[in-house]
Order: C-alpha cells, then sequence, then structure tokens
C-alpha cells in the first residue's frame, strides 16, 4: 500500500466530502463552542495549502498548513477517513506538511485538538511525532475540551 500526498487544488467533490466527515467528527465529539475546525470554503485563502492523502487514487486523508508568521505555521484540518484509520496516513500526512513547511522556513508548528477519547489517537499520533503541550496561540482559547501542541522544525 503507497500513500500518495499532494497538494489540493481546489474544493472537488471527494474533498468536500471528507472535510464533511472531519466536520461532523468534530462537532459530533465536542461542543460547538469549542470546535475550531475551519468551514471547506475558509481552506483555500493565500495562507493555508491544503494537502490530501491518496491511496490507489481515492483520496482518504487531508490536512492543511496555516502560515501564522514568518516562522510560524499551524497544522490545520487532520482527517483520515474511519476505514482508513491505522494506515498510517496521518503520521505520513504530518510528515509531509513538515517538510513543506520547513522549505517554506518555517521553524516551529503548532496545532489545536480535542481533549476527549475520540481524540486520543490523535493525540498520541502527535506526541509520537515529538508535539508537546503548549500555551493557547493564536485565537485559541484552552478548555476542558482542546488543547494545544508545538513542536520546533
Amino acid at each position: 500500500m503507497q500513500i500518495e500526498i499532494s497538494t489540493e487544488k481546489s474544493l472537488t467533490e471527494e474533498l468536500a466530502t471528507l472535510l464533511q466527515a472531519h466536520w461532523l467528527f468534530c462537532t459530533s465529539t465536542t461542543p460547538i463552542e469549542h470546535v475550531y475546525a475551519l468551514d471547506a470554503s475558509r481552506l483555500f485563502t493565500p495562507d493555508i495549502m491544503v494537502f490530501g492523502a491518496r491511496i490507489q487514487g481515492e483520496l482518504v486523508g487531508v490536512g492543511a498548513l496555516r502560515i501564522l508568521d514568518i516562522e510560524h505555521a499551524e497544522l490545520k484540518s487532520m482527517h483520515t477517513l474511519a476505514k482508513s484509520r491505522g494506515l498510517g496516513i496521518g503520521k505520513a500526512m504530518v510528515s509531509h506538511i513538515e517538510e513543506f513547511a520547513k522549505g517554506q522556513g518555517i521553524q516551529r508548528i503548532s496545532l489545536e485538538t480535542g481533549t476527549n477519547e475520540a481524540f486520543k489517537p490523535a493525540r498520541e499520533l502527535y506526541k509520537s511525532l515529538g508535539y508537546v503541550d503548549c500555551d493557547a496561540f493564536g485565537d485559541y482559547v484552552l478548555s476542558e475540551d482542546n488543547t494545544c501542541m508545538t513542536k520546533l522544525i
């Protein structure tokens, strides 16, 4: 099984469906006031690069990088379809985004994620890749429902 990751240039129907699954996951597990997932239409802006992961041509994962300043970026919209979890897609996506970010001169990547059991695999993935807990950044407000993590790259 080969995971192919590429830049998504526009909001295709396939990508919109995957992002809708991400939104539904987030809103079904976290109170809406603590959901920071971006609406799909807000992903295609000059400060955000969207990446898709495919296996045998099928889009199975997504991730995005939002540039916060010249040295700091944010990992956004990370999601793997339920049927494709456990195949290394998330790890491959984060690694790809980190390499892309390094090429842009980014020195630190931060993220926000949920704290409940549904987000435990994501938190474990990020920790395994060297992300550590940090204070809130940007417009985030920490609560019992979310946490922030960061990594120097």
